[in-house]
């Protein structure tokens, strides 16, 4: 899987491709990242790349033109003139007016071939960006300076659920992924002060430790995020 990643910091994002599953994803060829630098693509000699906005208000905004030619260069859509037929990339808008990020969009992103992820400024975008990005994601009811964050943890959970990158047991018992928290999960000791494995963990019943783990899933669920049950079938 491809992944572009288009923003004013490119920077930023090192230290995370050079760590921990997305390094291990990288050298083992599950995913390509690659970094655009949207000054790159600015106006003039300044490489200019935001400005003011129309009608008045507070700060600058990014311009469309830029952004129009990084994901030109990035994609094999062709450009606004062909009204970015080319569906082999999926172009997205990281913004706090966009759909929440879920598990499930996790996985749904993971069967794309290629991933363009835009990195939003904090003051916005010109709207007219909106129309040419085919999706507009937010990972929260916050604002942030920017999309550089929004698309690290993108980044993050779609490479985790992309088949090989991590055992298929690792993310099937993980929160969200059949909408309920996560089970709790203990190591050694087995005795910290007053506090206890549960014994049924070191029962070896692996049918009686399989229900406990439903069960308790259940009720952590129901007492931390019961907003979650109401989507079980």
């Amino acid at each position: 899987m491809k992944i572009t990643i288009i923003t004013l910091f490119p920077e930023v994002f090192k230290p995370l491709l050079g760590s921990s599953i997305i390094a291990k994803a990288q050298k083992e060829k599950k995913i390509e990242v690659n970094l655009i630098d949207l000054r790159n693509f600015g106006l003039g000699p300044r490489h200019e790349v935001d400005d003011r906005i129309y009608g008045g208000g507070i700060g600058m905004i990014l311009r469309v033109e830029p952004i129009a030619r990084a994901i030109a260069k990035s994609s094999a859509k062709g450009g606004p003139a062909s009204g970015w037929k080319n569906q082999s990339s999926k172009i997205i808008l990281l913004t706090p007016q966009g759909k929440t990020f879920k598990q499930q969009t996790a996985k749904r992103l993971a069967k794309e071939k290629h991933l363009i992820l835009i990195c939003g400024k904090y003051e916005g975008v010109d709207e007219r960006v909106r129309k040419l990005v085919d999706e507009e994601i937010s990972i929260g009811d916050y604002v942030l300076s920017g999309g550089e964050v929004p698309a690290m943890v993108v980044l993050d959970a779609v490479t985790r659920v992309i088949p090989g990158v991590l055992e298929k047991e690792a993310t099937e018992y993980e929160s969200f992924s059949e909408n309920l928290l996560e089970t709790p999960q203990y190591t050694r000791p087995e005795i910290y002060g007053r506090m206890k494995v549960p014994k049924v963990l070191l029962s070896g019943n692996h049918q009686e430790i399989e229900k406990w783990r439903q069960q308790e899933a259940l009720k952590k669920t129901k007492k931390r995020r019961p907003d979650l049950l109401r989507k079980l079938p």
